[in-house]
């Protein structure tokens, strides 16, 4: 976490786009192709990762962020339907500080008071796969994996070889009810099942072996033919439900009960609580006993048992407000550190990269882990040959989390003072704990990093112009700066090795079709600090063309020269003063102070404004065209105010943004409408002052009944 709030907003970015890619990798593995190469603590890692990530830039958040999907496409052999209802997947957490703060967001969002009790359910997370079975009039119609949550795999004809699964269900069932749960092998008949296939080989030193139940359970279900299905040991466990015609219940736990009754297998462990202590008390029970269970699991789920509770909390992108995956630690292992590199970032940041003695951790090997920066090192007195403890928990890529070899005797590993790819002076600025290279643009490892992030899929996005071939053309002086681009042409392509007409061609077309990029494109590509691509959209979608925005950057410079630092004042100060004001000139949701100035800066500096006026002879951003939903408040600037007594502000907020609305906290000639409860002061009477539109709570749930 620390190096989560100590990153600048370039390197997040870059980290964010290497996580989506990553992850959604591995969720192709996992959920489409039963192969996985991680662990799940591994997997969550990279989730926790991300997660944290965008915690602290929420303005980063990519629109293919891991943290809006849910499982991955269905695989192309099995037939494709979707899910009347999405099959959601949930946010987790790893401490008990983190269950209690999802408690107490539940306390926020639903305006509860303190001694009103927050029962909540709690189960093991089984590592299965994911199922729906759905059934109508009685008759089980279809069952479906989850697939990416919205559309699933058919395998109705392999489910119903599942003994645990019922054909029918009583008469007393709903008319429509599907079951969730999770389809699962359990250890004994895994270790039986491949003890079978290594029988039954030719080789048995050569047998296909399933790696994990888990695996062998995926496999299994989604065969192309059910008989092979039914040879396997499958079974079922039931935790929840999708489309349902009448509820036969009113709890999480009659829910379930009533799920039973129909003839379902439920955990034994399930258990109804009251408050978070009793909850994270099964917890650790379930913890204690999980080696003896018949299954893998990884987890606890917690769920809020009250459904009209759960019905307000409602859900955010790819998880519910209302339930909660509590994993189990994460595994370490011992290792030796060899050496200790620095890498240089696209922003000139010097980072540590521990190279290791391989080690299996999480059934991973492990070659690298990341040092963070110098004080880390400082903090592990960390030395080449030290016996060391690496940890896969929390971050992309391992972390040492222990030095089993410190010495108090001997001197710190001395942290380079120049970049090792320049020889410029490495600088760290006061406050901040990362070293950067001082370099600039004429650092190679800089230059190029800004000219790959230009052409990078959330930038320019210039197919063909990828890694290698931006290397080897500043390698060979063909490219310097971004403008350089749409100087080559077909002719210097041919001329060189490994190009024919074709693919020269193709590339100069890709580079042809990005010379009016949209507006939010370009403004990231240049690589500001701090301007990540939603910073980007928000900026574009405010100012709409680069004339109106270079227009609003130029009123930054007259206020940067009108500013003066008064006597006494530190330059901290007076540094947080200037943001600020460029913040209040940038108007723009999301651009605070530090984003700000961040802006301000780049446009300062004479060099970036000359390579930008040599870029704008090749290129022209095209404006911005908004786009808003169908709805009475759609597009509309909306201000809550006063007290809200059926709802809390939070959530008020949240039906604002369904409706295709933007909350603000201050009523201006840009708000559309208030929305007043009682206590309602100064905003109340600044909106009936610009004759703004005033509405009560009453009024306010009208809106929002209508438009659903």
């Amino acid at each position: 976490m620390s190096e989560t709030k100590a990153m600048d907003e370039a390197t997040a970015a870059a980290e964010l786009e290497r996580l989506a890619r990553e992850i959604a990798h591995h969720n192709r593995l996992y959920h489409a192709e039963d192969a996985p190469e991680l662990s799940d603590a591994d997997y969550d890692a990279l989730i926790r990762r991300n997660a944290a990530i965008e915690a602290a830039f929420p303005h980063l958040k990519r629109a293919d962020s891991p943290s809006l999907q849910v499982g991955a496409a269905p695989a192309s052999h099995l037939s494709k339907v979707a899910h009347a209802r999405p099959m959601m997947s949930l946010d987790n957490a790893f401490s008990d500080e983190e269950v209690m703060e999802f408690v107490a967001r539940v306390r926020r969002f639903l305006s509860l008071s303190e001694d009103e009790a927050v029962a909540l359910t709690a189960e093991p997370k089984i590592d299965g796969l994911s199922c729906s079975l759905r059934y109508e009039s009685g008759a089980l119609v279809r069952a479906l994996t989850r697939g990416d949550g919205q559309v699933g795999e058919d395998v109705t004809a392999n489910v119903r070889t599942i003994a645990d699964i019922p054909q029918r269900l009583p008469g007393s069932a709903p008319a429509i009810f599907e079951v969730r749960g999770e389809v699962y092998m359990a250890k004994a008949d895994f270790a039986a099942l491949n003890d079978r296939l290594r029988k039954a080989a030719a080789d048995p030193e050569k047998a296909r072996q399933f790696a994990n139940p888990r695996n062998a359970a995926a496999g299994s279900l989604r065969q192309k033919d059910a008989a092979v299905t039914a040879e396997r040991p499958l079974r079922f466990l039931a935790h929840g439900w999708g489309e349902v015609s009448d509820l036969p219940g009113e709890t999480q736990t009659e829910m379930v009960g009533a799920i039973r009754d129909m003839g379902f297998p439920v955990a034994d462990s399930f258990t109804r609580t009251e408050g978070t202590a009793a909850a994270l008390d099964v917890y650790r029970a379930i913890e204690a006993a999980r080696a003896d269970l018949p299954f893998d699991i990884d987890g606890v789920v917690y769920k809020v048992d009250r459904l009209d509770w759960q019905q307000r909390l409602g859900q955010v992108a790819r998880a519910p407000r209302w339930a909660l995956a509590h994993k189990f630690p994460a595994e370490r292992a011992q290792t030796t550190l060899n050496d200790i590199d620095i890498q240089v970032g696209r922003t000139g940041k010097l980072t540590p990269v521990a190279r290791l003695e391989p080690v299996t951790v999480g059934g991973v090997v492990v070659t690298n882990a990341t040092l963070h920066n110098a004080d880390e090192i400082e903090r592990l007195d960390v030395h080449p040959g030290d016996r060391v403890v690496v940890q896969r928990a929390g971050d992309v890529i391992p972390q040492i989390v222990e030095n089993l070899s410190r010495d108090p005797e001997r001197a710190p590993w001395p942290f380079p003072r120049q970049c090792p790819e320049c020889g410029s002076a490495a600088e760290r600025d006061p406050g901040e704990v990362d070293w950067r290279c001082s370099g600039g643009l004429i650092c190679p490892a800089q230059r190029v990093e800004r000219l790959r992030h230009f052409v990078s899929r959330h930038a320019l996005d210039i197919e063909g112009l990828g890694t290698t071939n931006i290397e080897t053309f500043f390698r060979d002086s063909l490219i310097r700066t971004p403008a350089d681009i749409f100087r080559l042409s077909e002719d210097m392509l041919v001329a060189r090795d490994r190009w024919a007409e074709t693919s020269a061609r193709n590339l100069i077309q890709a580079i042809e079709a990005r010379r009016d990029p949209p507006l939010d494109r370009f403004l990231f590509a240049l690589g500001i600090r701090h301007v990540g691509a939603i910073t980007a959209r928000d900026l574009a979608r405010r100012w709409t063309s680069w004339n109106a925005f270079h227009a609003m950057v130029g009123r930054m410079e007259e206020k940067r020269a009108e500013l003066y630092r008064a006597t006494g004042e530190s330059e901290d100060k007076f540094l947080a003063r200037m943001g600020k004001e460029m913040a209040a000139i940038a108007e723009t949701g999301g651009v605070g102070p530090e984003v700000a100035l961040a802006l301000a800066d780049f446009f300062a500096e004479p060099h970036n404004r000359e390579a930008i006026a040599d870029l704008l002879d090749q290129v022209t951003p095209s404006d911005v065209v908004h786009e808003t939903r169908e709805s009475e408040v759609s597009g509309m600037t909306i201000v809550f105010t006063g007290t809200l007594e059926t709802m809390s502000r939070d959530e008020a907020k949240a039906q604002a943004e369904a409706l295709g609305a933007r909350s603000a906290g201050s009523v201006s000639s840009k708000t559309g409408l208030v929305v007043a409860g009682p206590g309602a002061g100064s905003k109340l009477n600044k909106a009936r002052e610009l004759g703004i539109r005033v509405i009560d709570e009453a009024e306010w749930a009208r809106i929002v009944t209508a438009a659903q």
